[in-house]
């Protein structure tokens, strides 16, 4: 039985990283495709472990290989997922969590029909340009930037299977817990039911 693949999405500052984190830490079995990225590391960000930090030249190069099962730029910055790590976990029967913004969760929701698109909002976008500008990494300009393609993406997010509102991170990580576990009984109760139609 392949793994089941779990789209974490949301604006840019809402906490995916940090809920992806803390949900690795509860599920133990729980994978994550660490992604290739052409920007620069921020504060505290460590190379291998939050992103592979590699240069345009070498990104571009990755994807005229094909090695990425979805890419996309995202304010001047490349972004991909490895299809050997996405698929090489999923084959081998482990369920993966990805983050990804709203245009990549749509792609890969393309090529992967049975993957659960989970999209996190924030209280408010007033509270996400505070947490924007909390991080001090972005300029005025960028800042306003993330702020409007957030707005944009909200309008959007109907079309995923979950929407959770990022409050409070503990009820937030919570909830993406709940809904991988329910997401693991459902397919365990449906496997027998899919062996005895095989015939196996």
């Amino acid at each position: 039985m392949s793994g089941q693949l779990y789209v974490i999405s949301g604006p840019s500052g809402v906490g995916k990283s940090t809920i992806i984190q803390r949900l690795r830490e509860r599920i133990e079995d729980l994978g994550y495709s660490v992604s290739h990225t052409s920007r620069r590391p921020r504060r505290n960000e460590i190379d291998g472990v939050d992103y592979y930090f590699v240069t345009e030249e070498i990104f571009r190069g990755m994807i005229e290989e094909g090695a990425f099962v979805e890419w996309a730029e995202v304010y001047h910055d490349l972004y991909g997922t490895s299809s050997s790590s996405l698929l090489g976990q999923l084959e081998a029967g482990r369920d993966v969590v990805l983050d990804l913004d709203h245009q990549g969760g749509r792609r890969i929701k393309e090529q992967f029909d049975a993957g659960i698109l989970i999209y996190l909002l924030p209280p408010s976008l007033d509270s996400l340009e505070a947490r924007l500008r909390g991080r001090a990494t972005d300029d005025e300009e960028v800042i306003k930037t993330r702020i409007d393609r957030a707005f944009q993406d909200l309008k959007n997010c109907i079309s995923y299977d979950y929407l959770i509102i990022n409050d409070e991170s503990d009820q937030a990580v919570s909830k993406v817990e709940a809904i991988i576990t329910s997401e693991r009984h459902r397919r365990t109760r449906m496997l027998p039911k899919v062996q005895k139609m095989l015939g196996l």
